[in-house]
């Protein structure tokens, strides 16, 4: 686990692209997400190879959270625990800047997702609550509902 170079965004790019969960932004995004916000974004690396990856940001107006935007992890390396490990990482690089709360949406749809977040809250015995936050007329285009999760407080030890 460590944090990205520029020379990563083109496998985090096909990583999100063959998902066939995420909506996979334009290559350019993810060039910016790995130099513009390399201490909130973690790629998972075996063998030399990018096989998972979780982005994420500050909020600017709660500095306290942090957002969790993508995760995904490729096929050969599902079901290992990857996913789950790329976001414990992260919640403990961030902890020490005063980061007390991860938030994240996730469809309905989705509930690897769900389950993954779960285990991370149940992990550090914080709370995990949801709330609607985005419906689907909100969107210009056919996009299923997205909820807010919230796990706080993130700064628990570990079970």
């Amino acid at each position: 686990m460590r944090s990205p170079q520029l020379g990563d965004a083109a496998e985090i790019w096909r990583l999100a692209k063959e998902s066939r969960v995420l909506d996979t932004n334009s290559s350019y995004a993810y060039l910016l997400w790995c130099r513009d916000f390399p201490g909130t974004t973690v790629v998972a690396e075996v063998d030399g190879k990018i096989v998972g990856f979780v982005i994420g940001y500050l909020r600017p107006e709660r500095p306290d959270t942090v957002f969790v935007w993508q995760v995904a992890v490729s096929a050969s390396q599902r079901g290992r625990g990857t996913g789950t490990a790329l976001i414990e990482h992260l919640l403990d690089r961030v902890a020490p800047l005063g980061v007390t709360a991860l938030e994240t949406t996730i469809s309905p749809d989705n509930p690897a997702s769900i389950a993954m977040f779960a285990a991370v809250a149940r992990r550090r015995d914080a709370e995990f609550t949801k709330r609607p936050l985005f419906e689907p007329e909100v969107f210009p285009d056919e996009h299923e509902a997205e909820d807010l999760y919230e796990i706080s407080p993130i700064t628990k030890e570990i079970r």
